[in-house]
């Protein structure tokens, strides 16, 4: 509620106007920004300290002037006419008005304002307060951040555009070199170079099976590690169990995400430790054969464990498939992680278990029955 007379903010000693007056001047000095008195005509009546020193003009030729009438008329300015001449007659106050100018002796400036309409109760005198911003450098700082969202924005996009053309690209690449292997191995005469060259296809199907699934995942940076090892496992059921030996994959996995980097070693370790379970647990057929994949995780630490319920450590064959090359990389997938990687066989099954840091087991490690 605006006061009945401006006298009525003022104490006793300050009733006079001669020293009201001398207070409002005190007071308009104070103010950092450029401020301006005007009457109803739009004449200045006082302006402060900082408008004498921002637009560089003197009190002799700008007290008692029209505004629109100071510096050579850089202050007729249409959108100022128009909030002093038709806004403001309309309204008590006004504020954050926009107005970019070239000024003559300071360039191009964007100015807010604020304005105020002061009706007296005992005189039908209007005054109207004019406050002005410069808010140019924040102007020009704003559009330069819009000028690199954009750019970023930009970068991003043929950014993705690359990824995509490089995942396509490698996913050809893995399935030509998958092929020519097929190829080969059934060219060949030695069962022993024909079996390398059948391990080594199954390797490339594993890398291909992990760049697909990652592939198909929303984020890059952070993985869904239970829908990621889902879906891994239901493809590598697909492609790599017959049906004349049907083999069972179980994935019981903590929710959680991880980074799309410790994603794609996890993926080539299951993948690895699955090709062996296939290949040498099972050596005859088994109705009720399974093989499970567990990931347990807390905070950073994590437990990934694979087992099965085939012939464990009792055939020669399943030694050989522990301590060869598919050991070999699990073991230096392993390595990169931070993990270590233990396997525990009995009369009946295996398991692998490959653990981040001090992680302990809310399971009882045992094979499958």
């Amino acid at each position: 509620m605006i006061p009945s007379s401006p006298s009525a903010l003022l104490p006793d000693a300050l009733n006079s106007l001669q020293d009201a007056q001398v207070l409002a001047l005190a007071i308009v000095n104070t103010i950092p920004d450029p401020f301006l008195i005007l009457d109803e005509k739009f004449h200045v009546l006082a302006a402060s300290r900082a408008f004498y020193e921002v637009f560089q003009v003197d009190a002799a030729a700008t007290q008692g002037r029209s505004l629109f009438a100071l510096g050579d008329g850089q202050w007729n300015i249409p959108a100022l006419r128009h909030l002093l001449e038709t806004i403001i007659p309309d309204r008590v106050a006004m504020d954050g008005f926009e107005v970019a100018h070239d000024f003559p002796g300071l360039g191009s400036r964007t100015m807010l304002l604020n304005a105020r309409k002061v009706v007296y109760e005992e005189s039908p005198a209007i005054t109207i307060l004019l406050a002005f911003r410069d808010v140019t450098a924040s102007r020009l700082i704003a559009a330069d951040l819009a000028v690199l969202l954009a750019q970023t924005e930009q970068l991003l996009e043929q950014k993705q555009m690359l990824l995509e053309e490089m995942r396509h690209r490698v996913a050809n690449s893995l399935q030509i070199i998958a092929s020519i292997l097929l190829l080969k191995a059934r060219a060949v005469v030695s069962e022993e170079t024909r079996n390398h060259l059948k391990d080594a296809h199954l390797r490339v199907m594993s890398v291909a099976t992990v760049q697909h699934h990652l592939h198909l995942q929303d984020g890059v940076a952070e993985i869904d590690v239970a829908a990621y090892l889902a879906k891994l496992c239901a493809g590598l059921s697909s492609s790599m169990i017959g049906e004349d030996s049907p083999v069972s994959i179980e994935v019981h996995a903590d929710p959680g995400v991880t980074e799309s980097a410790t994603a794609v070693s996890l993926g080539l370790i299951i993948t690895e430790l699955v090709i062996n379970a296939i290949k040498y647990a099972f050596p005859d057929h088994k109705p009720d054969a399974r093989i499970r994949v567990q990931y347990e995780r807390d905070d950073d630490d994590w437990k990934l464990t694979v087992s099965d319920n085939g012939v464990g450590l009792a055939g020669a064959a399943r030694i050989a498939g522990e301590t060869g090359l598919g050991t070999t990389i699990v073991k230096a997938l392993s390595k990169q992680l931070g993990a270590t990687v233990e396997i525990g066989g009995q009369a009946v099954g295996l398991q692998t278990m490959v653990t981040k840091a001090s992680f302990t087991s809310r399971y009882i490690s045992q094979p499958l029955p």
